[in-house]
């Protein structure tokens, strides 16, 4: 029984899961050297580059660690799924959605912050099972083939976004599907619909859909393990960053507005790409945690 065999697998501990991010890191490195054909020597007697097959073989490591790391948290997920036991969803299937955010929080771990794995995946982990109890609410009240494109066009702006760091155009999804931009558009607002706010989210039926939309712009996963204490806590320190740091991190965070903006957004309010965003947004975080070390120091 599924139950039954990840409750054998072994706990990874906190040296084990630094070891893992970095293989997954290293892994991922590997693959973007790969697919932008960075292999082997460089032009002009520049440092030798990594060969193909070494490239391959971080990539490989890489996936390795991240199955691992996966199948280590599998009882996490089981764990958390158990609190949503009267969701109108099978346990195996809320697993099976919490399964989703926890790859998802492999992926974007990083182990430089210093938090618990755990911690920082349980926030994905609800975050997935939400949005699964969220779509069954929908699915009984949508025909099979719109269920199907719906999910196509999620698949989609999902992709375009990774690609793209910014949340992807009606258009520009249209055209990833080769589909016509005015069902697209339906689509996306049929996907918004058609969910019920009375839907109980958790084991005692206290907490509803409802009340989840209305606390959506709860921080994210990092914050959630930074505040420990309070948000006026939080706002004190981050009011000792410099003054486009600060904004980042409120911006990201919703001390700003309650509402958390995305990374291209800040980008074109400061002048500076999405990426420079992620890496001030990480930069100020370190720097948080030496202001208020050892208070926040996970």
């Amino acid at each position: 029984m599924y139950l039954d065999e990840i409750s054998r697998t072994p706990l990874l501990d906190a040296a084990r899961e630094v070891e893992l991010a970095k293989a997954i890191e290293a892994g991922l490195f590997a693959r973007h050297l790969l697919d932008e054909g960075k292999v082997g020597r460089a032009k002009g007697g520049a440092p030798k580059r990594a060969s193909a097959e070494e490239l391959e073989w971080l990539v490989e490591e890489g996936e390795r660690a991240i199955q691992e790391f996966i199948s280590a948290n599998l009882r996490l997920v089981v764990s958390i799924a158990r609190k949503y036991g009267r969701a109108q969803m099978p346990l195996l299937d809320l697993v099976q959605e919490g399964n989703t955010g926890l790859i998802r929080a492999v992926e974007k771990f990083d182990y430089v912050k210093g938090f618990k794995f755990s911690t920082y995946a349980t926030w994905w982990v609800r975050q997935a099972i939400t949005r699964g109890i969220a779509q069954q609410a929908r699915v009984v009240r949508l025909p099979v083939h719109v269920v199907e494109e719906l999910n196509q066009v999620g698949a989609a702006r999902r992709n375009l976004e990774r690609q793209l760091g910014r949340e992807p155009e009606p258009d520009e999804i249209a055209g990833e599907l080769d589909m016509d931009l005015h069902r697209v558009l339906d689509l996306i607002a049929w996907g918004r619909d058609h969910v019920s706010l009375d839907t109980p989210v958790d084991e005692d039926g206290d907490t509803s859909l409802g009340d989840l939309v209305a606390r959506e712009t709860l921080p994210g996963p990092d914050i959630t393990v930074l505040d420990v204490e309070s948000r006026d806590r939080l706002s004190g320190l981050v009011d000792k960053l410099g003054e486009r740091e600060a904004d980042i991190i409120r911006a990201r965070y919703g001390l700003l507005d309650g509402r958390q903006h995305k990374l291209a957004d800040i980008g074109r309010r400061h002048g500076i790409s999405a990426e420079r965003v992620r890496q001030l947004e990480r930069e100020a975080i370190a720097r948080l945690r030496t202001i208020a070390d050892p208070d926040l120091a996970a």
